[in-house]
Parts: structure tokens; sequence; C-alpha cells
């Protein structure tokens, strides 16, 4: 069974060290570097100088220093430009300093709505945004339990300072796949982002590691905490932590966490809490990966995807289970 917990475990000590020495290493090498650039370039001067051929300095290139000092970074992070995005943005970049940021562009409301009535037909996707209209007035209205769990957790919905942030059209785009390569991650997480396709998937060498707000195998696609109420399956309440294979959440799982909504809580704040629980996860698990210690797991229930509720089903889930 995957290892799970409410909480992050404690970070092991001669892992941090090691993180530390390699840092310090890390920054006397490229300093190292810089003093030979510098030294050859001055070389080089001198030498076109002596031929009374004098280069730019600007001209006096080292393709292979350049690659060494090519800015790089352990942890590459794609999610969407959301309160959930800049909140576990926030969380990992304090836990691993180099964290280097990608923020994928929502997908244009025609698109999602041409394919989604492809899939579900056009009387389904209708109560679908009749439900999202409603739920921009819920999450309003729940605005002040949101805060508490910001609060209660030491949350905060805003970018970190100090990190590098580049935009995208799509996790699948060519400026996303490029930007993997520049900065040669040795593990990416994923929140919140489009599906990665598998032309992308080839593209990458590292560990790509997601965050589901849900418990998978059982509740893949969206809003798994929200469906598990709706189920009257609260035991199942709860996030995952997996790898990314060609399928929607079907990767095998790294953690899992179950945690109990209070009578407050709704579908507008279940994904804070939810959020608030995976953080410790998340971290453990970048730790994992770059201490090539992933331990991914086949869990053992049965496997459905789910989407948005259409009003009518929402109605139908509130008065029959109290999942409003």
């Amino acid at each position: 069974m995957p290892r799970e917990s409410s909480s992050a475990g404690p970070v092991n000590g001669a892992l941090a060290t090691d993180n530390v020495i390699t840092r310090v290493w890390t920054a006397v090498a490229h300093h190292g570097i810089r003093l030979l650039r510098g030294a050859l370039a001055e070389d080089s001067e001198l030498f076109a100088e002596s031929q009374a051929s004098k280069a730019p300095a600007s001209e006096l290139r080292c393709p292979l220093l350049d690659q060494l000092l090519a800015p790089t970074t352990d942890v590459l992070f794609l999610t969407r430009g959301n309160d959930l995005g800049r909140i576990a943005a926030r969380r990992l970049a304090a836990a691993f300093p180099d964290l280097k940021i990608v923020v994928e562009q929502p997908v244009a409301r025609s698109t999602l709505l041409r394919g989604r009535i492809r899939r579900l037909g056009p009387l389904h996707v209708a109560g679908q945004m009749a439900f999202m209209a409603f739920a921009r007035a819920l999450y309003m209205r729940s605005r002040q339990r949101i805060a508490e769990i910001l609060e209660e957790h030491r949350l905060e919905p805003h970018w970190p300072e100090g990190c590098e942030r580049i935009e995208v059209p799509s996790v699948n785009s060519p400026e996303c796949v490029a930007a993997i390569e520049r900065l040669k991650p040795r593990v990416i997480l994923l929140l919140g982002t489009r599906i990665v396709d598998r032309k992308t998937l080839a593209a990458i060498k590292a560990p790509l590691i997601n965050y589901h707000a849900g418990i998978t195998p059982k509740y893949r696609g969206i809003h798994g905490g929200y469906w598990a109420k709706v189920e009257g399956d609260l035991e199942n309440f709860g996030v995952t932590v997996h790898l990314v294979d060609p399928g929607i959440d079907t990767g095998a799982v790294l953690y899992q966490a179950r945690l109990k909504p209070n009578a407050t809580d709704n579908y507008a704040t279940f994904p804070y809490l939810q959020l608030a629980t995976v953080l410790p996860l998340l971290e453990q698990a970048v730790r994992d990966a770059l201490a090539g210690k992933l331990n991914p797991q086949t869990v053992d229930l049965p496997s459905r995807l789910w989407s948005h509720p259409t009003i009518w089903r929402y109605i139908a889930g509130g008065l029959r289970r109290g999942a409003w």
C-alpha cells in the first residue's frame, strides 16, 4: 500500500545536510568557472592584441562554460495562476529555494465548451454551466471559511518573491517543453494543469509528480473530495500524490491522505482543505525524488472518472447527503 499520512514526516537530517553541502559546492564551482571564463577572456584579448586584431570581449564565447552556467533547477513547478497554484508555489519555494515556476494559461472558454459538448452532450454541459455560475456565488459566500483555513495552516495566495516564473500557453506547448529542456529539473510537480499528452511525456526525463484532489483510482478526474461526500464515502475523502502516466490520474501512487471536512465546509472550501493536507506530502515526494527513493504503489480500489456536477446533480447531492 502507498504511504499514507495527514501531515508531513520529519525531514531526514542527513539529506538536508547533503543538500546544503551540494548547494555550497555548486556556488563555489560556479564562482570558479566565472573566474576561469574571465581568465580565458583576458588571455584571448592579450593574444588578439599581439596579433593586432583584437576581438570584442562579447564575442569571446565558450559554449561548454555557457552551458555550465545556464540557470537550472532541482525542482520545477507547473501550475495555473489561481489561488491554489499561488499557495502551493509559495509553500514549495520556502522548502526549495531554487524552485522555478511555469504557469499555464487558461483554456479558452469556447474551446472548453466545444470539447465538453462532444464528450457529454449539450444538455449535460448546460447543467454544468448552470452549476458553475452558482459555484461562483458559493465561493463568495464561503470567503470567511476559506480565510480561516488559510490562517490556520499559514497559507498565502501570493506568488513567492524571487522565483523565476514563466508563462506558457499550455503544459503541452513547445514553449513549455523548451522551458523544461532549458531548466533541466531533477523533478517536476504538477498542480491543476491540463492533462499532459504523450508527446510531452516522452520529452520529459525527470520524474513527473501530480497532486490530485481525491483518492485514486476511485475518484479520478476533478472534485474528488466533493464526489466522495456525494457518494456517502467520507472515508475516502482525501488527496493523492502520484506519478504521471498517459492516463487521467491513473499513475502509480506515492502518497495518500484522508481528512474530515467540518459541517461548515462545502464545494468551495474543499479544495483549500485538501491543498493544506497535501502540501507536506508534495514536499516529501520531492525529497524522495531528489534522493532517488520514490516508492510508487498500486492502490486496490475500483476506478472511476468524475467530471463537473450539473446543477441538478448538485441539488440532489445536497438534499440526499448534505454535500453542498
